[in-house]
């Protein structure tokens, strides 16, 4: 049995500096926060990422990054959500990708902006052992469902439930293929309580916080980050989270740890702070 560390970690996706930033003298290019983003790999060692909000400059500015650092990262790419996986460590048996569709049924508006809302999977073979497991990162539609909201849409929750059960169905095809545990990980755009977060539950996942056995952070891991600067940690606690880790046909007490990121020099980098889970499998 291995002790394996996965994470999901939305990156914001931002390539060049902005004007904002250069006035009070600091850098939000992608040049300089992969640069951070390797740094943040070096200090928690993950052996999987699911990125989210990941441009073709970040992506290539990072694996170049990761590789001069000597970390042996391989990058299935999928959009704006790629996986980072330690090639030293997994084989990639199989993978898929898609786009969420940009209608939800029974609902007038586009839910998919700029085409940046999708799944990306990859079927992972542990090289020591054999054992294989699918690991899934995705990102959800990201409006509000209240009126008073100045990101208001209505049907925003249908659709990120929406968009979970369709990611469920691929995730569902390829357990029945491999027969192996599922680890499905993202901004979800929805708190724990949300429509979307209570359907995986009643598709059988698990949330990595509620059976993690040694530790189960409690923050929100997030904190403004983007056009006009950074600010502060929010001191929300973890039900108002909206980056989670969901886990289905894992074996109760195999997971350890649930954690987040949130070092000081992080708060340049994102707004969203790396979550991860040890998983023993």
């Amino acid at each position: 049995m291995q002790t394996l560390r996965l994470m999901s970690h939305n990156q914001w996706k931002c390539d060049d500096n902005l004007p904002a930033w250069e006035e009070k003298g600091i850098d939000c290019s992608a040049e300089v926060r992969t640069r951070g983003f390797v740094q943040v790999y070096a200090d928690t060692c993950p052996d999987i990422v699911g990125c989210q909000e990941t441009s073709f400059k970040m992506a290539d500015f990072l694996i170049r990054g990761l590789a001069d650092a000597g970390m042996k990262y391989a990058l299935l790419w999928g959009r704006d959500t790629p996986i980072l996986y330690r090639q030293d460590k997994f084989e990639l048996v199989d993978s898929a990708f898609a786009l969420y569709p940009d209608e939800c049924p029974g609902f007038d508006g586009v839910f998919n902006n700029n085409q940046t809302k999708s799944w990306n999977l990859g079927v992972f073979r542990i090289k020591e052992t054999g054992k294989m497991f699918i690991f899934v990162s995705t990102h959800l539609w990201w409006k509000n469902n209240n009126p008073a909201s100045a990101s208001y849409q209505a049907g925003s929750n249908e659709a990120r439930a929406y968009q979970m059960g369709l990611v469920i169905e691929q995730i569902s095809a390829f357990q029945e293929k491999y027969h192996c545990p599922a680890i499905l990980v993202g901004d979800m755009n929805a708190r724990y309580p949300s429509l979307a977060i209570q359907r995986a539950f009643a598709e059988g996942f698990v949330h990595g916080h509620d059976v993690a056995v040694e530790f189960a952070d409690e923050t929100r891991g997030y904190h403004s980050c983007g056009k006009n600067g950074y600010g502060p940690y929010q001191t929300d606690p973890f039900p108002t989270a909206i980056d989670h880790i969901l886990l289905r046909g894992i074996p109760e007490g195999c997971v350890r740890r649930f954690e987040r990121f949130s070092p000081e020099y992080y708060l340049p980098l994102s707004d969203h702070s790396p979550v991860w889970i040890d998983l023993q499998l």
